[in-house]
């Protein structure tokens, strides 16, 4: 009877152990949704890394010469340096073309 008594209380413990395992608030379900939140925020983390390496290398460009500056006043500023000329390419303006052989008659008949 005794052994009995004793194999009861044991299943008793490691049934309220496995329930307090899986399906308590601080169990296995809340582990899983730890792990997946830092899964999300690893993913997160790597977008905005990957976004801000361009931005770290131009401030480093800005920091560390001059030629970037110049570049960035050129492109943004328009500037032009002291030694330089500005030419300002204009593309050719559409050829004007006659009016059609019709159009002329009716014009040179009207007058």
């Amino acid at each position: 009877m005794g052994l009995r008594v004793v194999a009861l209380l044991l299943l008793v413990a490691f049934l309220a152990l496995q329930y307090r395992l899986w399906l308590s608030p601080n169990g296995m379900r809340d582990l899983w949704r730890t792990e997946r939140a830092i899964e999300v925020q690893t993913e997160e983390n790597e977008r905005l890394a990957e976004r801000n390496r361009p931005l770290a290398a131009e401030v480093r460009d800005l920091q560390e010469g001059r030629a970037a500056i110049d570049e960035r006043a050129r492109t943004d500023l328009g500037m032009v340096g002291s030694n330089e000329t500005f030419f300002q390419m204009v593309p050719p303006a559409a050829p004007v073309t006659a009016p059609p052989v019709d159009e002329q008659r009716t014009a040179q008949a009207a007058d």
